[in-house]
């Protein structure tokens, strides 16, 4: 079977493939499947009962060195998912003839910039 633009969409969260999940839920450029969305719920219900909750650290505050090693690919997987997501917009704002000197300003670079950057 052929790749598609739907093979390509994982969880921006936690990775998984919209294969291996009952729902994606689109976002600009991301993605949370329902487990993930199951998941925030349970943290702000937990946070709404909590009368006084401290400030939250930064997730790496607690983490050890090797698990923050372990989330760069997460991280860098999801950069390369949204870096995809915007060529696909750009694609598509061309076969519309939109110029690139209008694509260039809605991302706030030159037309020269837009047009090698998305070529």
């Amino acid at each position: 079977m052929p790749d598609t633009w739907k093979d390509r969409l994982r969880c921006s969260f936690c990775h998984k493939k919209s294969t291996e999940v009952a729902k994606l839920v689109a976002g600009p450029g991301v993605h949370i499947c329902d487990q993930c969305i199951g998941l925030c719920n349970e943290i702000l219900e937990a946070e709404r009962l909590d009368a006084s909750p401290e400030p939250r650290l930064p997730m790496w505050e607690e983490m050890s060195v090797e698990q923050i090693l372990g989330h760069l690919p997460k991280i860098a997987a999801v950069q390369v998912q949204i870096d995809d997501n915007l060529h696909d917009w750009v694609r598509h704002l061309r076969t519309r003839d939109v110029s690139w000197e209008r694509i260039g300003a809605s991302l706030n670079m030159t037309r020269q910039s837009a047009w090698e950057r998305f070529r």
